[in-house]
């Protein structure tokens, strides 16, 4: 792809999710949306293949269904109270509508389908894009509607999403189709929140964010798209691979890392909401998604190919990502210590 155009395509991503982000009409945050969801398509479709382009009409298809129900509900809304403003969902109809809508552009279960297929089928770079950058604006807008959105439904939501996004990661072999499951969990867990410590919520995006960076830059530099590759990247890169276990540990939410400080504030916040029994089972749904990730981390550590790899140093021709990826490492595993600040703020 030319230079020009893949800035050009970069900039309309950040002037979509801008616009969405400092709107406070319905009508601006669509359009925010709608030119993030056109700007990303061609960069899904420049691989020239077919699972490209049948994961281009797979996600096109899908946002275009979610942006037709978001106007559909903002319009039933401003019928109803004669207001276009974000913050003023309060008619509980095109409230649920919303929350679906915003359910399936995010990818939340039961309208995870589209997810882990759209990203088994593009690059590792557009899988990073479409996984942290895309999720912004969505999210955003379930924030400033938080306290007007159903609690059963998100909650029911958040439920399946972990259990789902569990059980889906268990039995595949696919690092693409890992990292969409291990997307659905953290999305499952960020909804549980938000209509109780939207803060909370906000804290769950920028560690997921951070984690799900790292692990696919990452996968980038070892060119690992599947397990098998995954187990001679010792070889490679033995310090990578380490950090990688580490990253992978603070995706399960194993403490001391970063990602269990998220799971164990909202735990406690969930706690004082007297929801015990969710609690718990949202604590053994995360066992779920931790046996995945334990399970890729023994491929990278503990096992090595029958013979010698043939393979090129990684390290020695790859150098565009040498000071992003240890940044972002040392932030998946040193967040802890900031918990007593976070529990002050709250």
């Amino acid at each position: 792809m030319s230079p020009y155009a893949l800035s050009m395509l970069m900039s309309s991503l950040a002037v979509g999710t801008i616009v969405t982000l400092s709107s406070h009409h319905w009508f601006l945050a669509w359009m925010g949306l709608e030119i993030n969801t056109l700007a990303i398509i061609p960069l899904m479709t420049k691989m020239h293949h077919p699972r490209a382009t049948e994961s281009a009409t797979k996600y096109f298809l899908t946002q275009a269904t979610a942006s037709a129900l978001i106007l559909f509900s903002t319009t039933i809304n401003a019928w109803m109270t004669g207001e276009w403003t974000i913050m003023n969902m309060t008619n509980p109809t095109p409230t649920v509508i919303l929350t679906l809508a915003l359910a399936i552009k995010l990818g939340i279960a039961p309208f995870h389908l589209w997810l882990p297929d759209v990203l088994q089928g593009l690059n590792m770079l557009t899988c990073l894009i479409l996984s942290t950058w895309q999720k912004l604006a969505p999210m955003a807008l379930m924030m400033l509607t938080s306290h007007q959105l159903n609690t059963n439904l998100l909650i029911a939501m958040a439920l399946m999403s972990t259990i789902i996004g569990g059980w889906g990661g268990l039995n595949q072999t696919q690092t693409r189709k890992i990292m969409a499951y291990s997307s659905i969990t953290h999305l499952g867990w960020m909804i549980l929140v938000i209509s109780f410590a939207p803060s909370l919520a906000l804290l769950n995006l920028l560690i997921y964010l951070v984690l799900t960076s790292s692990m696919f830059l990452m996968l980038m530099t070892l060119n690992s798209t599947n397990t098998n590759k995954l187990s001679i990247s010792w070889l490679k890169t033995p310090t990578l691979a380490a950090s990688m276990m580490v990253t992978l540990m603070a995706l399960g939410g194993l403490p001391p890392t970063s990602g269990f400080l998220p799971k164990w504030l909202i735990l406690q916040e969930m706690t004082k909401q007297h929801l015990g029994a969710l609690s718990a089972l949202m604590a053994m749904s995360a066992l779920l998604s931790l046996f995945f990730y334990i399970r890729l981390s023994y491929t990278i550590s503990l096992t090595s190919p029958p013979n010698i790899s043939n393979s090129s140093l990684t390290w020695r021709k790859k150098k565009n990502l040498t000071y992003v990826i240890p940044i972002l490492i040392i932030m998946s595993a040193t967040m802890m210590p900031i918990t007593p600040t976070l529990l002050l703020l709250n």
